[in-house]
């Protein structure tokens, strides 16, 4: 039997194949800004864990204990002996780059600036240093916007250090410099998953399940006595935080969105970390951003958007 063509359908059906489409479309939006929030939200609970006496180790205990002890029957099922195919030589660079330690000296950072610098500069040092780490190792053109954009995001990144100097000192200046050394770290590693052509699902398995073998260590320092004495409702809060919301939670969210939106459509969205993780910060933590902090929001966002763009 022959279907009728689109000219053929009534306007009933026509309106009906276009919200058919549309679903898709929300549903990814919805995810990506899900993603989005989660980061957030993980940044706005590194810093309330550190104002409440947990050390950069503690939370990274939270962060990888929980999601390597969820993602270990992956990893077992796919196999040990080569990583689920990525290898342990460059699983040790991927856990290294994009993992645990990268994870603690970004935590260091927050305890010399506010919740704001950590949360716009390291996001922004990761586009800037994508950018420059796909030109320079992948041979990837990089069009005029994007080179415009990479330039509005460090005029963005001034501002901010302008502030530090004004209003922290010379500690400010330190922070901001560990965020600029954490956003390289991960464009490093978004860099070797494209080169290495692993998956982000792979990657984030495996940095997880490797990051279980840090705990022996941690538990013979004393990190359990640290734990006990933050209380239940803070060791709580983290593991939401850190160990689901930052996790596993925006890495499925944000791979849902990747595939209902397309992977250009749905890199937008860690560029709205800055923003929210300010608004989250102020509703509850109590940190407003300063005029300074807002101006560098504004032209961070700018020269993400121009960034982003394919032409």
């Amino acid at each position: 039997m022959i279907e009728p063509g689109d000219g053929a359908k009534s306007p009933a059906q026509k309106a009906g194949a276009k919200k058919a489409e549309a679903r898709p479309a929300v549903l990814g939006v919805a995810c990506g800004v899900g993603a989005a929030l989660g980061w957030a939200l993980g940044f706005a609970a590194t810093r309330h864990g550190l104002k409440a006496g947990l050390t950069p180790v503690d939370l990274l205990m939270h962060r990888y204990f929980w999601s390597g002890l969820a993602f270990l029957p992956f990893v077992l099922r796919s196999g040990v002996g080569n990583l689920c195919g990525i290898g342990w030589g460059r699983g040790l660079a991927l856990m290294v780059l994009g993992g645990p330690v990268f994870s603690l000296i970004s935590y260091a950072g927050f305890l010399f600036v506010p919740l704001g610098h950590g949360s716009l500069i390291q996001p922004s040092c990761a586009t800037l240093g994508g950018l420059f780490f796909a030109a320079a190792l992948l041979g990837e053109r990089i069009s005029l916007s994007r080179f415009v954009g990479a330039v509005v995001i460090v005029c963005g990144l001034a501002v901010i250090g302008g502030e530090s100097i004004r209003h922290i000192g010379l500690s400010g200046v330190q922070g901001d410099l560990i965020f600029v050394l954490t956003g390289f770290m991960f464009a490093g590693f978004g860099t070797l998953l494209r080169y290495w052509r692993v998956s982000g699902l792979s990657a984030t398995a495996v940095i997880n399940v490797l990051s279980l073998l840090l705990v022996p260590a941690y538990v013979a320092t004393g990190g359990l006595d640290r734990l006990a004495a933050a209380g239940l409702g803070e060791n709580a809060l983290q593991a939401v935080g850190q160990g689901i919301l930052a996790g596993p939670a925006a890495l499925f969210l944000f791979a849902f969105s990747v595939q209902m939106l397309g992977a250009g459509r749905a890199a937008v969205f860690p560029a709205i970390v800055p923003a929210l993780t300010l608004l989250v910060g102020w509703l509850l933590l109590g940190e407003p951003p300063t005029a300074l902090q807002a101006a560098g929001l504004a032209t961070v966002l700018l020269g993400f958007y121009l960034a982003q763009r394919q032409r």
